[in-house]
């Protein structure tokens, strides 16, 4: 009997050796913001704005999302930002509108990078040749679970 519990012992303590790490990964981001701080350099011509909103109940974003002209092509900028935080968050410029799902997030999109943080200003280079009238949003999306945290849908201004 005691042969048994001593190996349950050793079972439950490697699962929480293994899990403990993964939990924190999942859950950290959950309680700890990522906050920047960026300048932008220029005021640049804006080409493009929307406003943030939540893709449901419990993934929230809010702030305004402007794509500008710089001296090297065009940038998505950030301002007043903040969204809910999560692993793997990454910042997606997409042809739908307003996605909610990973099939609409797949109908098109271009990738900016991972998100610099969850609060605060920022700005992301668009890669030159990227064909600005095709891509009416902004979009952060985690890559390891396909899900959209939050989009701002881009208009003229």
């Amino acid at each position: 009997m005691k042969t048994l519990l001593r190996r349950w012992w050793w079972l439950v303590a490697l699962g929480a050796a293994a899990g403990l790490p993964v939990a924190w990964y999942l859950a950290s981001p959950l309680v700890i913001n990522r906050i920047v701080a960026e300048e932008f350099t220029s005021s640049g011509g804006e080409l493009a704005r929307g406003t943030f909103t939540d893709a449901d109940g419990f993934h929230k974003g809010s702030g305004t999302a402007r794509v500008v002209s710089a001296s090297d092509g065009a940038e998505l900028r950030f301002e007043g930002f903040q969204v809910t935080n999560g692993p793997d968050l990454y910042v997606y410029l997409a042809v739908h509108p307003r996605p909610r799902s990973r099939a609409e997030v797949d109908e098109g999109f271009v990738s900016l990078g991972r998100l610099k943080g969850n609060v605060g200003p920022q700005a992301y280079p668009i890669p030159p040749g990227t064909d600005l009238a095709r891509f009416r949003s902004a979009v952060i999306y985690c890559r390891a679970f396909h899900v959209v945290f939050s989009t701002a849908t881009l208009s003229a201004p």
